[in-house]
């Protein structure tokens, strides 16, 4: 018991640092730091019985030990997006409290005593099963600590049945036996497992958050340089595969200059993100679009058709001459289109071609699309309509 009350202290300081440098990543890591310090807290209130009276000791520490183990199921809520139950917290822990209190001072039953303490916990256990089995990703770590919470649970409960059954004799940690030790055993054991396991949970939320930025825009929270080239490199070896066109927008806001000049960088961040999210929602979900610094942007879109994939620019451009209902400043963008010559080219010639046909647009006038000419050849009664050049 000592060594276990050392390392849940040594893991609470653990937990703590890891809650002070990523608190606005991974949620949770305060309550489960603040749970194992009581956890420790409540271990030196047992161990006070010598000095203190021993019913007051006793019934402090249930409390500490109880208060201490709702801590981690609200950090557990917290950790899944949900708002904490503290009504239902504060709730079984007054009961705990009650119980304890009652059956030890007014009508002493250890039997009692330890059947209301181990349901009442019990509870705290079942709630993160709930929340790991409902919210949990199907991956080995939610798998990890959904096993170790539900083993957990499954010994508290047989805890408590076997005093409400057998007595409390059967329960009785302070006496010799094969029932009692067993569970001080496990008990020790689980409270270090349960916290690794939440560890597990949260180191792994924490690599998908580090991955998501290595690959993503901060601000407009589309794909960075990095993302779009993976995002390429796995729809190029899908064309070599199947021979499905590939085709790739560029896409540059006209005059940005002069909206952060005329109304700060704020705002203008403000419209690069309400632009990223105009053509994020004109985009199928197979499309992938990202941010090439400044106001730039490049959407890929894997079996498209150049030609259908005029219809999906034009949709863009006509969104954002629609009114925001944000207020923001109008714009406009300008849009270069090409397709995937061969299995052969790489990812810079084709954003080359794009971009040529981008800087075409922007000299014939701006907020308009036209098609990059070496890309695909244009069927001659379309061109003469118009409709490879939208103005």
């Amino acid at each position: 018991m000592l060594m276990t009350t050392l390392m849940c202290g040594a893991m609470s300081i653990v937990m703590f640092s890891v809650y002070r440098s990523f608190r606005r990543e991974v949620h949770g890591l305060g309550h489960w730091a603040a749970g194992l310090l009581l956890l420790v807290c409540a271990s030196l209130l047992f161990g006070t019985r010598e000095v203190l009276p021993p019913a007051l000791s006793m019934l402090a520490a249930n409390a500490v030990l109880v208060a201490g183990i709702g801590l981690s199921m609200l950090g557990t809520e917290k950790f899944y997006g949900l708002a904490p139950s503290r009504r239902a917290y504060l709730l079984i822990l007054s009961l705990a409290i009650a119980g304890s209190g009652w059956w030890l001072l007014v009508r002493p039953d250890f039997s009692m005593r330890v059947t209301v303490f181990s349901l009442l916990v019990f509870l705290f256990y079942a709630r993160q099963v709930q929340l790991v089995w409902r919210y949990g990703e199907r991956h080995f770590s939610s798998f990890f600590f959904g096993a170790l919470m539900l083993l957990q649970a499954v010994v508290v409960l047989a805890r408590g049945v076997s005093a409400l059954l057998h007595g409390g004799a059967s329960v009785d940690l302070t006496v010799a036996g094969t029932p009692a030790g067993i569970y001080l055993a496990v008990a020790n054991f689980m409270a270090l497992l349960l916290t690794v396991g939440f560890m597990t949970v949260a180191t792994r939320r924490l690599q998908q958050i580090l991955e998501r930025r290595s690959t993503h825009d901060p601000l407009t929270q589309v794909l960075n340089r990095r993302g779009f080239g993976d995002a390429y490199a796995r729809e190029i070896d899908n064309l070599r595969r199947h021979r499905l066109p590939l085709t790739l927008l560029s896409i540059d806001l006209d005059y940005f200059k002069l909206i952060n000049d005329r109304h700060g960088h704020a705002v203008g961040d403000q419209v690069l993100a309400h632009v990223a999210t105009v053509i994020g929602g004109a985009l199928r979900e197979s499309d992938c679009v990202a941010r090439f610094g400044g106001e730039e942007f490049v959407v890929l879109m894997p079996d498209m058709p150049p030609q259908n994939a005029l219809g999906v620019a034009e949709r863009i451009r006509a969104l954002l001459h629609e009114p925001n209902q944000a207020g923001l400043p109008a714009c406009t963008v300008s849009i270069g289109v090409a397709c995937q010559a061969s299995v052969m080219e790489g990812l810079e010639e084709l954003l080359s071609r794009a971009d040529a046909a981008l800087y075409l647009a922007k000299e014939r006038g701006r907020d308009r699309i036209e098609f990059d000419a070496a890309a695909f050849t244009v069927d001659r009664t379309r061109s003469a309509a118009g409709i490879d050049t939208v103005r």
